[in-house]
């Protein structure tokens, strides 16, 4: 079917279809970690953020294509999570932007739209780094600008190709990337967002919002104990090693096999994702190519059973109260942080609203929106605790109205110190200083577990292995959480230093982490050593040396 133009309802359809293959895809570009620590959350991000956007204009009634992603893009900046989340709720904005206005377009106004999608994802990154999902979103408006197709799906089809080739030229921009032999995640959630409008234009999909875990299989309705028909039922991922060149080759080969395909190339590895009902002769194909590895094979429609008899989608973001005093106070605190020891530590120095939240689960903007509404405060402080989550911290910062102020804390220890040195006597202005050149001050380190093989650095890195990183860079490969822990907090000391803070995790027994601390405290007489149950996830230690 030809489309010469398309109005509100084609595009509802095709955001709605790419919606649902993100969300149902989030854990394969999770997987596209460049680090093999337990904390790829790009595809969650992305995914929820996409999400929240089409869930603004489910009960739309409007058949203009500039109503509907005027609607989009406000539910994508409210909903956005994490940076990849924001970026995409800003090239959402943009297409918004371009699309303002119109009834129905065709493809050069359409293609306005993407430029623009392009143009705003730009704007939004102080510093942007090319073999990122920027990259991705560039090469997509570019091949949209100069396409000289007349039919809606021919364009589609165009754009969503020259996305593809960006996306695997992403290792060759980011050299991360390339060690890692991964193609960027973000770039990645792109892509499968683009096939997704494709396919449903293609296909004359009927698109139904589905409520989905991200990372997890589909349940249609919030409420629904019916069973849906799973047309392909078994989700086969794997990786081939063999000559990149022959991704193409083995596309053709297995696309008639099944849906939700996604090939992609790079170096001597090919990562494959199919839905099918005959892995075995998928797999077939795929190691007359090469050697077959990181086979993954899950029955969906026995997820599904299972996901029907669960609640609807948990609430992700938990916000904590204290009482509101009817007069407002002169300043308020918002910090965002994971394990119940380290929410009670941040409660117990006078953080008015603690936001659960950290690796893997990142609070929305409007989780931040909900939190600065409830403070009763003239100046409110935002610590974020996360690279990833200081971007939707911003956003909230310029929609609010209030007087917000976001310190680009990236760890926990940095927050613990920034709320501990501030002067509730001083100005906001001093405050807001001082509290940049304390972040300066905190050196972090933590200790987690590999969740694949890989090498960085030179560095050989097993499944299971402990890992220590030092200010988020691995330095520590090893068996034992403990000697990995001494060997960080050793890189970390130096002439200067006078504290060391350690905060356990939930794996951690109060045993073990006392007789840490104890050679700890033989090892570094003069420093002042302090331990606190942090009961955080995922991450055993988080440690401080300031």
């Amino acid at each position: 079917m030809e489309y010469k133009k398309i109005n509100g309802h084609d595009f509802y359809n095709m955001v709605v279809n790419a919606s649902n293959r993100l969300l149902e895809e989030s854990d394969f570009v999770n997987a596209l970690n460049v680090f093999p620590v337990p904390d790829g959350d790009t595809g969650t991000n992305m995914s929820m953020t996409f999400k929240a956007a089409v869930k603004e204009i489910e009960n739309m009634n409007s058949n203009s294509i500039g109503e509907i992603s005027k609607k989009l893009a406000k539910g994508a900046l409210m909903g956005a999570r994490g940076n990849s989340g924001v970026i995409l709720s800003q090239i959402l904005r943009g297409i918004s932007k371009g699309l303002e206005g119109k009834e129905e377009v065709d493809v050069a106004e359409f293609a306005v739209g993407f430029y623009e999608g392009s143009a705003a994802a730009y704007k939004a990154v102080m510093r942007p780094t090319e073999g990122t999902i920027l990259s991705v979103i560039r090469a997509t408006s570019e091949a949209a600008v100069a396409s000289e197709a007349k039919d809606i799906v021919a364009f589609m089809d165009e754009i969503t190709k020259a996305a593809k080739v960006m996306l695997d030229k992403t290792p060759e921009l980011l050299p991360a990337l390339k060690k890692a032999k991964v193609v960027d995640s973000g770039g990645m959630g792109l892509y499968i967002i683009l096939q997704g409008m494709y396919e449903a234009l293609k296909d004359d999909i009927k698109a139904e919002i589905k409520d989905i875990i991200a990372g997890g299989s589909a349940k249609v309705g919030a409420e629904s104990t019916e069973d849906v028909e799973i047309k392909f039922g078994y989700c086969t991922e794997f990786i081939v090693l063999g000559d990149a060149k022959r991704a193409n080759e083995l596309q053709s080969q297995i696309e008639n096999m099944g849906d939700s395909m996604i090939v992609v190339g790079y170096d001597d590895v090919i990562k494959v994702h199919i839905h099918t009902n005959d892995p075995g002769a998928v797999l077939s194909k795929a190691v007359l190519i090469g050697e077959l590895s990181k086979i993954k094979i899950d029955n969906m429609r026995e997820e599904h059973r299972e996901l029907l008899i669960e609640a609807n989608e948990k609430e992700m973001v938990e916000v904590q109260s204290n009482e509101i005093h009817e007069e407002m106070k002169e300043y308020g605190f918002i910090t965002v942080a994971m394990g119940d020891g380290i929410s009670d530590i941040f409660k117990d120095l006078g953080v008015d609203y603690v936001i659960e939240g950290g690796q893997t689960m990142n609070p929305s903007t409007q989780d931040m929106l909900d939190a600065i509404d409830k403070i009763n405060a003239k100046h409110i402080f935002i610590m974020p605790n996360n690279k990833n989550i200081i971007m939707a911290a911003n956003q909230a910062a310029e929609i609010s109205d209030r007087d917000i102020h976001v310190i680009p804390t990236t760890t926990i220890p940095q927050g613990i110190a920034c709320v501990t040195v501030f002067n509730p006597d001083a100005k906001v202005e001093d405050n807001v200083n001082e509290l940049n050149e304390t972040i300066k001050l905190v050196k972090t380190g933590s200790v987690t577990y590999a969740v694949r093989d890989t090498e960085i650095d030179g560095i050989e890195i097993k499944e299971g292995n402990m890992l220590g990183l030092v200010e988020g860079k691995i330095k520590e490969v090893g068996e034992d959480k403990i000697s990995v822990a001494e060997n960080v907090i050793d890189k970390m000391i130096d002439d200067d230093s006078e504290l060391i803070t350690v905060y356990y995790g939930e794996e951690v027994s109060e045993e073990e982490a006392n007789s840490f601390i104890d050679k700890l405290q033989e090892k570094y007489e003069d420093l002042d050593i302090q331990g606190y149950k942090g009961n955080q996830p995922l991450y055993y230690f988080l440690m401080s040396v300031e």
